[in-house]
């Protein structure tokens, strides 16, 4: 048997999740909750999930829930993540955890204190197309990194999602272009010194788009856009004294592909497909039995919402931001 898993909530990224869960022997989807029965019922029919809960208490109080999945709406992540850690749960939660980093530290101290694991669900992470990413780089494919950017954009229909509601913390940033400053911040091995970024805000107060500069040490620049209003697009690229690498397809990894173009020649090194999401619950897996810390932990998630924070104080104040 696996970590027996609770999801909370009907988010339609659990379904992902649960199909995820099916691909490996280390995870079992073994209860649902929702805010009434009704929906989740529904969820658990739908999915094949074994027990539905009409109320996310009642999820937290299943005892044979080892460890929670939080695809809440973003200002609730931090919320329900503590209440699961204090119910004795392990937890992945939602990317972005939060956009404040002293929420986010306040979670990762509970998690450690009650002697859990807690990590946020950045999936492309645990794909091998990352990983092959990072031996390129470490192996100075293309020389010494001088330029980041990453996109992530996509056609928001409907004026009702909840991404569009600023008291759940929506916007393009948290939701896409948290993506584009994570892939920002791996490629260049550390987190911003500064940043600057500049928003286009939509009716309900929300950005629908954001752009944005971060410099790393080393000189690393970086370039991040994101949106909800413009055609989908899904890109990484990184110079390099020597060279450029290019991943049309960084945050979904379903079509993995990594072209490396050193002057007129191009390289294309391709990487086989893999379940990001069963791979992120295996990686859970072995640091809930103690094998090894989880990939993405409190160093990484603090500087996610530092970044995140930093972007939008220099959006909102019109110049550099630094960021810490």
């Amino acid at each position: 048997m696996g970590i027996a898993w609770g999801v909370l909530s009907t988010a339609r990224i659990g379904g992902r999740l649960i199909e995820g869960a099916r691909k490996t022997d280390d995870a079992d989807i073994v209860a649902v909750g929702s805010r009434s029965i009704e929906a989740a019922r529904f969820f658990a029919d739908a999915h094949g999930v074994p027990r539905a809960h009409g109320s996310y208490e009642a999820l937290l109080a299943d005892p044979e829930v080892e460890a929670i999945y939080v695809p809440l709406p973003n200002a609730l992540h931090v919320d329900w993540t503590m209440r699961a850690l204090k119910a004795g749960k392990h937890v992945l939660c939602e990317k972005p955890m939060d956009r404040r980093p002293a929420h986010v530290e306040r979670a990762f101290a509970l998690a450690q204190q009650r002697g859990l694991v807690l990590s946020e669900a950045f999936m492309w992470r645990h794909n091998p197309q990352t990983a092959r990413l990072r031996e390129l780089l470490d192996a100075r494919a293309i020389g010494d990194v001088r330029l980041v950017r990453a996109a992530f954009s996509f056609m928001l229909a409907g004026d009702a999602d909840v991404r569009l509601d600023p008291a759940l913390h929506g916007g393009a940033l948290m939701d896409v272009g948290c993506y584009a400053v994570a892939g920002a911040r791996f490629v260049a091995g550390g987190e911003p010194l500064r940043v600057m970024a500049e928003v286009v805000t939509g009716p309900t107060g929300v950005d629908l788009r954001l752009t944005g500069v971060l410099r790393f040490g080393g000189d690393v620049l970086a370039t991040i856009d994101c949106g909800f209003d413009m055609m989908s697009r899904s890109e990484l690229e990184v110079t390099g004294t020597e060279g450029r690498i290019v991943l049309a397809d960084p945050w979904h990894c379903i079509e993995p592909r990594i072209v490396v173009q050193r002057g007129y020649t191009q390289e294309v090194v391709e990487v086989t497909p893999a379940d990001s999401y069963t791979l992120e619950l295996e990686d859970m897996a072995a640091a809930i039995r103690g094998e090894r810390a989880p990939l993405l932990g409190r160093a990484d998630a603090v500087g996610q919402a530092r970044a995140i924070q930093a972007l939008y104080r220099s959006a909102a104040e019109g110049y550099a931001a630094s960021v810490g």
